[in-house]
């Protein structure tokens, strides 16, 4: 089995170090205007406030990256998503951030202005599709950050956990020949919804093992996917990242607000032995019960 690795992700001014051996490293999700109507309105607008208070209340709630999406339909994409990066660095003291977009000139442009300072961030992302491995990765070694792998390529999305650690491993193979090292890539199994594929979370279960077991990289996913349409969505989330943690997950992308969600990783950190006296899991129980005595919402 190989040894866990540990990707840096860093602004210029904090450090993370995300490794399944220290315990789960959230990527907050919320600064993405896909799907919010309200954001997407205030975008428009030219007003920064509910990026602002996104940015300040995932890192409150524990998150240990920010994830920066600025996929705004008509919008200048790249010079927007420089304005959301230098807002959020602003509010939260210049927190590290995950690059988002599948746009490669938004990518290009925003490491371009954010890495000046010696920052290194982490990008999502780049799949196994030829036409992206050729020029997403490229800018990962020219700039020295870490990147998201997608187990998908040019086949789409594979059916399978095998087919999926075989995309993994082009990721991987295609990084090494261009001299980045397997510390940098982050892999996403990408996660289906139960709603359509009964077997979805099997199969990604088993993907990550296999993964794992290989090459000792970083797992993320956008682990609600797994609940779309489905009852119960948050309970139903939350044991499918406990789940998920046992067999390799490091750093999900997901909202650090969701009480459910974060109280499952704090729980399987406890349980897998990497909260050293429970002093994490202490520390998160406390702080919910403040915020339920005070009347706040988490």
């Amino acid at each position: 089995m190989s040894n866990n690795l540990t990707t840096v992700v860093k602004s210029s001014k904090k450090e993370v170090r995300i490794c399944r051996d220290t315990g789960v490293a959230i990527i907050g999700e919320r600064i993405n205007p896909t799907g919010r109507k309200v954001l997407q309105a205030e975008l428009r607008e030219g007003k920064f406030d509910l990026v602002r208070r996104d940015a300040a209340a995932q890192v409150a709630a524990g998150a240990a990256v920010l994830d920066v999406n600025a996929g705004l339909p008509g919008s200048d994409e790249p010079a927007l998503m420089i304005r959301i990066i230098e807002e959020v660095r602003a509010v939260t003291d210049d927190f590290p951030l995950c690059i988002d977009s599948p746009k490669t000139a938004t990518l290009e442009a925003a490491l371009r202005h954010y890495c000046k300072d010696g920052a290194r961030p982490l990008v999502n992302s780049v799949s196994a599709e030829t036409k992206r491995l050729k020029e997403v990765l490229p800018l990962i070694k020219e700039y020295g950050c870490s990147v998201i792998g997608l187990c998908s390529g040019d086949a789409g999305i594979p059916k399978t956990a095998e087919q999926r650690f075989q995309y993994a491993a082009t990721i991987i193979e295609e990084a090494d020949r261009l001299g980045i090292p397997d510390e940098d890539i982050v892999i996403d199994p990408l996660v289906l919804t139960l709603g359509t594929e009964w077997r979805a979370g099997k199969m990604v279960l088993d993907a990550i093992r296999m993964i794992v077991e290989k090459f000792g990289v970083n797992i993320t996913m956008g682990a609600s996917n797994i609940s779309f349409g489905m009852p119960d969505r948050e309970n139903l989330t939350a044991f499918f990242m406990a789940m998920s943690v046992e067999a390799g997950l490091s750093c999900p992308i997901c909202n650090p607000l969701k009480t459910h969600e974060t109280v499952a990783l704090r729980a399987a950190d406890l349980v897998m032995g990497r909260d050293r006296s429970g002093m994490k899991w202490i520390k998160g129980f406390r702080a919910l019960q403040n915020s339920s005595n005070s009347g706040a919402k988490v």
